[in-house]
């Protein structure tokens, strides 16, 4: 059975405030050290779930100085640590999956770096399957975070989550 044709492992845990977000992100960008050529990830959520905070603590983990903008007016922040490029990309403004066509991000998904994708679902299904798909959910005071991997590295990279927990 090919990566793509795997049986998706989902990994559901509570995140209770920012930090434990941030925490988490340096913790999977550590694992995931970009030794892969491509990663994807995509982050789900309602407004202020904390895709935009995971995401940046996530690049800043993977060695970004500097400002980390939101793109959710550009919808492209692209960033490179040495020879690795990095983007990320929000799609929150999209009305319609063809406006994803249309702004020419599909040469992104086909290069070797790491893409991080908040609001997939307004490309409908004209994305490849993510190395991983983070589901942030409001829950009491925190967040429910449910993390599903579609790949074989994604799935290494939940096992090694699990494991250092």
């Amino acid at each position: 059975m090919s990566p793509s044709q795997s049986e998706p492992m989902v990994y559901d845990l509570f995140l209770a405030d920012e930090e434990a977000t941030l925490a988490l992100a340096q913790r999977l960008a550590k694992i995931v050290q970009p030794i892969d050529s491509k990663i994807h990830i995509y982050l789900k959520g309602d407004l202020g779930a904390g895709k935009t905070a995971f995401t940046r603590a996530f690049l800043r983990a993977l060695g970004v100085t500097g400002r980390i903008k939101s793109p959710s007016y550009a919808l492209l922040e692209s960033y490179t640590v040495s020879s690795l490029n990095l983007y990320h990309l929000d799609f929150y403004r999209f009305n319609s999956p063809e406006e994803w066509v249309e702004a020419g991000f599909r040469d992104i998904l086909e290069e070797s770096a790491v893409v991080l994708i908040e609001w997939p679902e307004k490309a409908g299904g004209l994305l490849p399957p993510p190395d991983l798909y983070l589901h942030f959910h409001y829950k009491d005071e925190g967040r429910q975070l449910s993390i599903t991997a579609h790949s074989t590295k994604g799935q290494t990279w939940i096992k090694t989550l699990t494991q250092n927990n």
